[in-house]
């Protein structure tokens, strides 16, 4: 090795160690702030970031897999300028970004698969024109099947494979939309906004904390809309976890360490969606919060007669996140997304594809974690600018404005990063750690556990 070659490498270690830090200016700087309001403490490889983080560990068939979007690096990014629009924020110190990715798996025992999420519920497969991703993540999904590809009985796993290789994507993702299974094409990453203002104030950069903690109504489920209040609960901010009586969170079913992770410390509220009385119950709710996080489609709540729009502009100072599988405008509006569906819509599979030749699943459903960082840092800051807004944060919009950020243009230039942070892992002795996770400290209530204290305490609107 000549000595020459030697500053040039710690030059582009430096460079490379220092994204976390300019994707936070790139953040908030979006947010109207000032790029220079924060920094990575202990900048970090993203191919350090990838290993340690359990995400490699969940990549791949026979042997981890790196990945070349700075996924991790981005995480990172995203809590470090939650933390610069916090006053306190000590309740986020043992929060690591980088594991925060890996936690359900740690949690569940989940491994790599190849082309079939750690899961198990989302399979990348051939169809006669492309490869789709088919997440069969809900009890009646399968169901769905027969009348998904217009044939006679519930098809195996096998069968279904062999079903969509005679027939063309477009045709497979339409139809798809139509029933609200959850179905994605494998493309190319693209550049996209991690955040939208829909309606309301433009961000103004306002740097002043109000003098209260904001009351947060979370109507969302699963893991992205969950972790977002999970964060702000972290920083403060008193939490409502609204669910139905007949259509509880979904996690709830699922591993308790991790729905208790994300719900201790939350108050509980169950109502009868749909009814004249809970739609009522929930129109007190809402007027009773500063933020709102919600995860259902833009008609969902539409068909109870509440529009994110009206409730923003009642009051001033409110702030409603919504969040989507993929935005809530355009021709997509309305299909549904869930995270591993949605890291293939983004790009990570085909992004993996070019690099290594492999057709693999990208971690654990890490579009939504990665959208709870984002989400939680949009919901605080929109809170100390103000508020005045909803802001629509998308699956598939933020996993790509994170693959996409710094990521070179070009096939070969794809593949030299690879083969660069390959070596580096190998010069350095690192290798693929696997998923951990924090413990909880307490059990979540249960279902509807606070709704009479609550609801008693509400004004009727």
């Amino acid at each position: 090795m000549t000595a020459g070659l030697i500053p040039q490498r710690a030059e582009q270690h430096h460079a490379e160690a220092g994204l976390a830090g300019r994707y936070v200016s790139v953040l908030l700087n979006d947010l109207g702030r000032s790029e220079h309001d924060a920094c990575i403490a202990v900048p970090e490889h993203p191919a350090a970031a990838w290993a340690r983080s359990g995400l490699m560990a969940l990549t791949g068939n026979h042997d981890p897999a790196l990945c070349i979007a700075p996924i991790v690096s981005a995480a990172q990014g995203a809590l470090a300028a939650l933390k610069s629009v916090a006053p306190n924020t000590a309740g986020l110190d043992e929060i690591d970004a980088a594991l925060l990715l890996g936690e359900r798996a740690a949690l569940t025992g989940s491994t790599r698969a190849g082309a079939t999420s750690p899961g198990g519920a989302c399979h990348l497969l051939a169809t006669a024109d492309d490869w789709l991703a088919v997440n069969l993540a809900r009890d009646d999904d399968w169901a769905l099947l027969p009348a998904w590809l217009e044939i006679d009985a519930c098809p195996d796993l096998a069968t279904l494979a062999a079903e969509l290789t005679r027939r063309p994507s477009a045709l497979l993702i339409e139809r798809a939309g139509w029933l609200g299974l959850a179905v994605a094409r494998d493309q190319a990453p693209q550049a996209a906004a991690w955040c939208t203002v829909h309606s309301g104030a433009d961000w103004r950069g306002t740097t002043t904390m109000p003098a209260r903690a904001p009351r947060v109504l979370d109507l969302s489920s699963l893991w992205a809309g969950p972790l977002c209040s999970h964060l702000l609960q972290r920083l403060g901010a008193e939490v409502i976890k609204v669910e139905g009586w007949q259509r509880p969170d979904g996690a709830r079913r699922g591993n308790a360490d991790f729905f208790n992770l994300l719900h201790a410390g939350k108050r509980c509220v169950a109502l009868d969606w749909g009814t004249p009385t809970g739609t009522a119950q929930l129109r007190a709710l809402l007027a009773s919060a500063d933020i709102v996080i919600e995860g259902s489609r833009p008609r969902a709540l539409q068909q109870l007669g509440i529009e994110a729009e009206a409730w923003v502009a009642e009051r001033p100072h409110r702030t409603w996140i919504s969040l989507t599988g993929y935005g809530r405008c355009g021709p997509d509006a309305e299909r549904v997304a869930f995270g591993d569906d949605a890291t293939v819509a983004a790009g990570l599979s085909h992004l993996m594809h070019d690099t290594t030749g492999q057709r693999l699943m990208v971690g654990d459903a890490l579009a939504d974690p990665l959208t709870g960082l984002h989400a939680a840092l949009a919901a605080w800051a929109s809170w100390c600018d103000g508020g005045g807004r909803l802001v629509g944060l998308s699956l598939v919009d933020v996993t790509r404005h994170a693959a996409c950020f710094e990521l070179p243009e070009s096939t070969a230039g794809r593949r030299a990063r690879h083969a660069d942070w390959q070596a580096w892992l190998h010069r350095h002795g690192v290798i693929a750690q696997p998923p951990r996770a924090r413990l909880p400290v307490a059990r979540a209530a249960s279902l509807g556990a606070d709704s009479a204290q609550i609801l008693d305490g509400l004004a009727p609107c």
